[in-house]
């Protein structure tokens, strides 16, 4: 059964996982985590999003939205 459509709505964070295809690795070395890093703050600066925090595991990533009243960048 195919996942149903997510709620977008503007202006509200999102907590962001992904994960790697029937949970196999996303990562292989130490590099990947670092080049991950990099492609990563690439993206941010270009958006103009802002990152409360993140947690690289080997199978999956957790971008959790920012906390508290001045969450957004303004």
């Amino acid at each position: 059964m195919p996942r149903r459509p997510r709620t977008h709505l503007d202006d509200v964070p999102l907590h962001i996982v992904q994960r790697g295809h029937n949970r196999e690795p996303c990562f292989f070395a130490e590099e990947d985590y670092f080049t991950y890093l990099h492609w990563l703050g690439e993206a941010l600066k270009e958006t103009g999003c802002v990152l409360h925090a993140y947690a690289l595991m080997t199978n999956h990533v957790h971008l959790p939205p920012p906390h508290g009243p001045r969450w957004y960048r303004g």
